[in-house]
């Protein structure tokens, strides 16, 4: 009886195991690995191979330190640079993100010790440095991009300044070099309409748009989101910030950043991209 019962065990076992055999596979496909873009993850062959296959342009996105408020972090900058030069490196789709310079024109002062800066001196030299140390690489192309004010103007600044100079000693060659100023002039512009519209109040440096961004992009150590109840500063009238009155905190914060949030926050950062991405490709056509 026990040798039936055994055999009659082991035969059932056969008959699920080609049951399981023949039936379809529904287990989930293995994750897409996402394309290699970024330079200082790159190793050297992986430079050389990416240049060979069309990635010639070369994209500087520079961060900043600087306060930016009791509630948020000095290095907002250099935290969301990364995320944005990579997505648009992306989506260009023949580009590679440089690493992001964390020190742009500034000034440090001790009543809100943040702020680290360079002169527009400084980072000239930086940028042509860093430019022509890409072009000595084998890139075709490069972008200098900006996410902070310092060394912009509304002519572009140091960044046109630079792009102009090389562009003209490097033109000959086929080589080009351009300032890309709609991620910031452009998408902060439209932004800013679409907030009014919104009815949100006016808001400036490490007001709304800054925190919102901060805050849908990062890890839970960007945002001090306790203090985000009381995140109002210097007020502001019509996009202008009116200091030195008695409801000025001076605390860094330039407008009111109460009602930051996520969804703002994704706005600012996709448009930062698109604005970017646009702009390229009618400098750099992509290759039909």
């Amino acid at each position: 009886m026990r040798l039936f019962l055994a055999a009659k065990v082991a035969a059932s076992f056969v008959a699920i195991s080609i049951a399981f055999a023949a039936a379809p596979s529904f287990a989930a496909a293995a994750p897409q690995k996402e394309e290699l873009v970024e330079f200082d993850r790159m190793t050297w062959p992986e430079v050389k191979a990416a240049l060979s296959a069309g990635k010639t342009t070369a994209l500087f996105y520079t961060g900043g330190t600087e306060q930016r408020g009791p509630h948020v972090v000095n290095g907002g900058h250099n935290l969301l640079g990364p995320l944005i030069v990579k997505e648009i490196a992306l989506k260009l789709g023949n580009a590679i993100a440089m690493p992001v310079l964390p020190w742009t024109p500034n000034e440090a002062t001790a009543a809100l010790p943040g702020t680290i800066g360079l002169t527009n001196d400084i980072l000239f030299a930086v940028l042509e440095r860093v430019s022509e140390q890409a072009i000595k690489t084998g890139f075709k192309n490069v972008v200098l991009m900006a996410d902070h004010g310092g060394g912009t103007s509304p002519d572009g600044g140091v960044y046109a300044a630079v792009a102009k100079k090389l562009d003209a000693k490097y033109a000959p060659q086929g080589i080009h070099v351009y300032y890309a100023d709609h991620p910031y002039t452009k998408a902060r512009e439209e932004y800013t309409k679409i907030l009014k519209e919104r009815g949100y109040p006016d808001s400036g440096h490490a007001g709304l748009p800054d925190t919102s961004e901060l805050m849908a992009k990062e890890d839970g150590t960007w945002v001090r989101k306790e203090l985000l109840s009381t995140a109002v500063g210097t007020p502001m009238v019509d996009g202008k910030a009116k200091p030195g009155g008695p409801d000025d905190p001076k605390n860094g914060i330039m407008g009111d950043a109460r009602r930051s949030n996520v969804e703002i926050g994704n706005l600012r950062f996709n448009m930062k991209i698109d604005y970017a991405v646009k702009q390229i490709n009618s400098l750099i056509p992509p290759k039909k």
